[in-house]
């Protein structure tokens, strides 16, 4: 599976959220593409890159409301109608379509009741109409509240879950984690030199965790369907 970040942030440099996340997205099969970076707008390599894509995820900070101005004009150019669903051209039908938000609020804001009275999904509904009128299956909104707050072990977890976000099979089951951190661990420790592995600890806990989580479940389903057949 190949993955397309399309970023956008108008000051990316001196964005610690965007620079944290371009280091974990340094994957294989995943590319970086940062709009506000592109000196023009090739709309043919770029409807290239995404239709090369399995998965397009697109990424960038909450400003009022919606994404800063440089993906909007990126979409007008690229996200044309005979592109995205025109003449019967389903460019990007079946592909995977996610969001990572990033945001100085935190999450409790974007409740009914809360400071913002609407939720992140709601604000982000315009992005997923463009996805649902391309076909595309749409995954969970992976937001990314007051990083500046985490602490250094909040951070790995971050970044754990964001490269899952990335290039773990999707739905975000139990078996599909599992799979996710045992790879992860063959890649990972064939490059280990025993000399840096900061986040080795987090991932080896995390991953005990949803291997028992995922024996609990069986145990558990095992019991029901006993209990069924009895």
């Amino acid at each position: 599976m190949k993955t397309l970040v399309v970023v956008s942030h108008p000051e990316i440099n001196n964005s610690q959220t965007q620079q944290f996340l371009q280091e974990g997205a340094k994957l294989q099969d995943v590319t970086w593409h940062h709009v506000e970076s592109l000196q023009s707008i090739d709309v043919a390599k770029e409807q290239k890159l995404l239709f090369e894509n399995d998965r397009i995820i697109l990424q960038f900070p909450l400003y009022w409301y919606a994404a800063p101005e440089g993906l909007k004009h990126w979409e007008d150019q690229v996200l044309t109608r005979n592109f995205v669903y025109g003449d019967g051209d389903d460019n990007l039908a079946d592909k995977e379509f996610g969001i990572v938000v990033s945001t100085g609020m935190p999450l409790t804001a974007f409740r009914r009741g809360g400071s913002e009275n609407f939720t992140i999904d709601e604000i982000m509904a315009p992005y997923y109409a463009i996805a649902k009128r391309g076909k595309m299956q749409i995954m969970p909104t992976f937001t990314i509240a007051q990083f500046q707050y985490l602490t250094e072990k909040g951070q790995m977890q971050l970044l754990i879950d964001y490269q899952r976000f990335l290039t773990q099979e999707y739905p975000d089951t139990l078996t599909h984690r599992q799979e996710w951190f045992e790879r992860e661990f063959t890649d990972r420790f064939k490059n280990f030199d025993g000399t840096n592995c900061n986040e080795c600890e987090t991932i080896l806990n995390t991953f005990i965790q949803q291997s028992e989580d995922i024996e609990q479940l069986k145990s558990t389903i095992g019991l029901i369907k006993k209990g069924e057949d009895e």
